[in-house]
């Protein structure tokens, strides 16, 4: 995964970036197209399915998959609001399997293929304040909305 160890963790501690044993992230095919639209669904997120299928298209959604079952556990949605950006548009896990890292995975994966791509020079996502610690613990930069929101965005140079 992308990203430096601050050095608190032990050397032996597993990267909280990446997925859980049980869990591999890998680019979403258009066979997990239903499964990334109910995971999105269950978590509230508004997707659009064509959004969805465009992006699968261009190798901009990423899924995590049991490795036991085969099933879709999780799933990211990343939009490019130009060339040189790759945003989080939507990221969401299962309920019975949040709080196991896989979240945070998706994120780091999305980061890692921001940095692979020479077209992108950043990462970005916009999220609730709740959710500051998680995205600033992935390595991006938060600052409050200027829009009046109250909401975050996130940026991350790759």
């Amino acid at each position: 995964m992308t990203g430096e160890r601050d050095g608190s963790d032990s050397p032996d501690a597993p990267d909280p970036r990446d997925p859980p044993a049980d869990v591999t992230v890998e680019l979403a095919t258009p066979a997990d197209r239903l499964d990334v639209l109910r995971i999105l669904d269950a978590a509230m997120l508004e997707t659009d399915a064509d959004v969805v299928d465009d992006r699968i298209d261009a190798g901009d959604v990423l899924v995590a998959r049991s490795t036991r079952t085969g099933g879709v556990v999780g799933a990211l949605v990343a939009v490019r609001p130009d060339p040189a950006r790759l945003h989080v548009d939507a990221v969401a896990v299962r309920r019975a399997r949040r709080g196991r890292g896989i979240g945070s995975a998706l994120v780091a994966a999305a980061v890692d293929r921001g940095a692979s791509d020479p077209a992108v020079d950043a990462v970005t996502a916009a999220f609730d304040a709740e959710l500051t610690a998680f995205y600033e613990a992935l390595g991006l930069s938060v600052a409050v909305d200027d829009e009046g929101s109250g909401r975050r965005v996130g940026r991350r140079s790759v």
